[in-house]
Formats: structure tokens, C-alpha cells, sequence
């Protein structure tokens, strides 16, 4: 079954369902492909499987995971997302912008994580790499910004066989934000 391209939230009670710790971390493993069972979950999140079985539920009430098939045995079956990505609608208002910090901020302790992890004498260590900018954009800009940035990945993501792993590639982690700052000018 192909999977969408992008899932969008919007509703401001879905929003909140993304901001648990352990629903982060599944969410984050599921919408990279991951098919996990409940028990999986779990362990990754550090719960238990009747814990874990709570946030997977109420995820799914919202279409943020669904059921995959079942597994090969029939006992217990995995979940998976439905799309290729999640994006928390910029006119969720304040629960997006909240749900937004708290996925953020996750996935900014997972890659600091990721660089701790690095042996010193990794030969991929000359592609690590961190970006910090301040930049001076119209709100065209910034939205551009956004969608090119959005559609690099993207371009990558489409070169990632469906099955199995390209010989010699390896997992790498991405992390891109586009937040304004300062006061908002007087002519906007």
C-alpha cells in the first residue's frame, strides 16, 4: 500500500496528541519507515507495553500512525504512518506552534545525541555539520525558504530504494527550521 506524501495536522486536539516524549519517539521511528509492534514501541520509548498501547491509540485516533498488517504469526499487529512526512499546519495557531517546539526540541536532543555517539576516527565524521544562520527575508522569502528546503530532502528521500538500503549508504539525520524572530516590522 503506498503511502501519501505528506500528512497534515491541523486540529488543535491532534496537536496536543504529538507533545508526549514516547509518542515523539515513536512518531519519529514510524515516519522513517519503521513498522513496529506495540511491544517494539515500548522498548524504544522506555514503557511498558500496556503504557505504549495507550499513546499508539490515541495517535491513531487522529490518523497520526495506523494499523499495518499483521504479522507473520498473527499475534500482534505492527503500526506504521500513513504518509512520508508530518507537518503541523502554520494556521494551527498556538497548539501547532507548542507541538512544534516540543517535536523540535526532541529532535534536536536526538541529533546532539547522534554527534555524541560519533567515534572520533568515523570516516563519515567529514559530513557532519551544523548551520546556523540569521537571515533577513520578506515573508515570500521565508516561506520560500521553507518549501526549498522541503523539496531537497524530498529529492533525496525519492532516491532511497523502497526496500532494503543502497550498499554503502547510512542512516543520516536532518534537522531544519525556519522560525522568525525579532519584532515584526511596522509596514508588514
Amino acid at each position: 500500500m503506498a503511502l501519501k506524501k505528506r500528512l497534515v495536522i491541523s486540529d488543535p486536539r491532534a496537536i496536543r496528541a504529538l507533545a508526549h516524549p514516547a509518542r515523539q519517539r515513536i512518531i519519529d521511528e514510524l515516519f522513517n519507515g519503521q513498522v513496529l509492534t506495540a511491544t517494539e514501541c515500548a522498548e524504544l520509548a522506555g514503557l511498558t507495553p500496556s503504557a505504549m498501547s495507550y499513546h499508539l491509540r490515541a495517535l491513531e485516533k487522529w490518523g497520526i500512525i495506523e494499523r499495518a498488517e499483521e504479522s507473520a504469526d498473527g499475534r500482534e499487529r505492527p503500526w506504521r504512518a500513513p504518509a512520508r512526512s508530518l507537518m503541523i499546519s502554520s494556521q494551527s495557531g498556538g497548539s501547532g506552534r507548542l507541538a512544534s517546539q516540543a517535536m523540535i526540541r526532541s529532535t534536536a536532543d536526538a541529533v546532539i545525541d547522534r554527534f555524541a555517539e560519533l567515534d572520533a576516527d568515523d570516516p563519515w565524521d567529514d559530513v557532519s555539520s551544523l548551520s546556523r544562520s540569521r537571515l533577513w527575508l520578506t515573508h515570500d522569502e521565508a516561506k520560500q525558504l521553507g518549501k526549498e528546503l522541503a523539496e531537497l530532502v524530498e529529492r533525496f528521500e525519492k532516491r532511497r530504494p523502497a526496500k532494503g538500503r543502497t550498499p554503502g549508504s547510512r542512516q543520516v539525520s536532518t534537522l531544519f527550521a525556519v522560525v522568525p524572530t525579532g519584532e515584526p516590522p511596522e509596514d508588514a
